[in-house]
């Protein structure tokens, strides 16, 4: 029977069934997605707090790994998942080419093959069939359709219609769970983005995210109360910060929620979000992407110029948003590139759950601030700066130069080079304060896998 969370073996067997054309590919896979795993728990071995193994053994198998150092733990069943699912995903890759148009993004988007550069859990889809990934993760290339769902107006927490955008791996179940829901049709076509659970239609308009009750690599994707709230009040707030940065932030229009018996549930929820807008002969390009494909970075030209680039256009003005009050969590998923002819031209943000914004600092930059809710607010100047550098500086920056053919040393110098040319009040810290990383294979073994736990690294930039 078809396992949600399936490992290697299940998969195959699944695969056998659904996708026979793909079990050679899959096998072939499978050595490559192990080492890429080991790779990521290696890391973490070297660099993260990690409980105090059990034992220690010599492995080519990360789950044989964790399950000898951590005996029992959780991480293993999700370890075991992601190298499945890396394998199917490799398997099931194609050729890359420089797609154009309207759909370029989400062609790009769908063309990243192993997900974080870090975490372990990188492909991990708990709680989904084989069936269910191949139909709707993003490295597959599907096609997709949005239910909608009519919501009693008692019951709709949020602004416009009391219509549910709902993803279709978790509308039959709400269906099923709350009978007052009511089917309203379905969406025109949309593709799945590097986030599974946030889509772009294929004609055209705002990208919509959903609610998938699915753990991918650190948390299971839902909407909370505190995004449906935050994310337009906060999209206007930034806007207004970065009027005069090279940062354009993807406003989110619309939000919404169905109240049950605990009030807004983040499982029935969904935001909506302003789609790019490019100019003629512009392609927006996700960081993680560019740092993943060679066809992009071999567009991108001379290294060195890159990453100049960079450092003006990303980095400097990032540091400048951070000066004014918000640090943003710049990672590879929610930045990205507007390139014309393999040149940055200029930055868009997307995504806005997982900033911090310091009510002082607004107020020195003349900046009012407003009501939100959740964990974004804080007065920490160190989580502040930590939130920034961890995914601009610690796995962007990072990853990226790590995949370009030039030499490293050089590389960081001509970044921070170009971050020193409009420098802010943080710059001197991010240049030389040790380089925070998430600790994602600690967190996935702690008692709260959701708490934040950070390993540091030496700062290449530090003088």
């Amino acid at each position: 029977m078809p396992q949600p969370t399936a490992g290697t073996a299940q998969t195959r067997a699944e695969l056998t069934a659904l996708r026979p054309d793909l079990v050679a590919a899959y096998d072939a896979a499978l050595p490559g997605a192990r080492a890429a795993i080991l790779h990521r728990l290696s890391l973490a071995v070297d660099r993260e707090p990690l409980p105090p193994p059990a034992a220690t053994v010599d492995t080519r198998d990360p789950v044989h790994l964790v399950e000898t150092r951590w005996p029992g733990s959780r991480l293993a069943t999700e370890v075991d998942n992601s190298v499945a699912n890396l394998a199917l995903a490799r398997a099931n890759a194609v050729p890359e080419e420089m797609p154009h148009g309207p759909q370029a993004l989400a062609v790009l988007e769908q063309s990243l093959v192993d997900g974080h550069p870090l975490h372990p859990c990188c492909r991990t889809r708990a709680g989904m069939t084989v069936a269910d990934v191949l139909a709707y993760a993003p490295e597959h290339r599907p096609v997709i359709r949005l239910h909608r769902l009519r919501v009693p107006a008692e019951r709709w927490h949020g602004g416009g219609m009391p219509i549910l955008y709902a993803h279709p791996w978790q509308a039959p179940r709400l269906l099923a769970q709350y009978p007052w829901l009511r089917t309203a049709g379905v969406t025109r076509p949309v593709r799945p983005l590097m986030s599974l659970r946030t889509v772009a239609p294929i004609s055209g308009g705002p990208h919509i995210k959903t609610a998938v009750d699915v753990q991918m690599t650190s948390a299971v994707r839902t909407v909370s109360p505190a995004a449906v709230h935050n994310g337009p009040i906060l999209s206007t707030l930034l806007q207004q910060i970065t009027a005069d940065l090279p940062i354009d932030v993807l406003a989110e229009t619309a939000a919404g929620a169905v109240i049950t018996d605990d009030g807004p549930d983040r499982r029935l929820a969904h935001l909506v979000r302003q789609a790019p807008r490019l100019g003629p002969g512009e392609t927006a390009v996700p960081l993680g992407v560019l740092a993943t494909s060679p066809m992009l970075l071999a567009a991108a030209g001379d290294p060195y110029q890159l990453i100049d680039r960079l450092g003006r256009v990303l980095f400097a003005p990032l540091a400048r948003v951070l000066a004014r009050g918000v640090a943003l969590e710049a990672h590879g998923q929610n930045t990205l590139l507007v390139m014309q002819d393999g040149h940055v031209k200029r930055v868009l943000y997307r995504d806005l759950g997982g900033v911090r914004v310091h009510a002082g600092r607004l107020r020195a930059a003349g900046i009012d601030t407003p009501a939100l809710h959740g964990d974004l607010p804080t007065d920490d100047e160190t989580e502040l700066r930590t939130k920034l550098a961890a995914a601009a500086l610690g796995t962007v920056a990072t990853q990226l130069i790590g995949a370009l053919d030039a030499d490293p040393g050089k590389l960081w110098k001509t970044l921070a080079a170009g971050m020193r040319a409009d420098p802010s009040t943080d710059t001197a810290a991010l240049l030389s304060e040790p380089l925070p990383v998430k600790a994602t294979t600690a967190m996935r073994l702690a008692a709260n896998p959701l708490d934040d736990i950070w390993t540091h690294q030496p700062n290449p930039m530090a003088a």
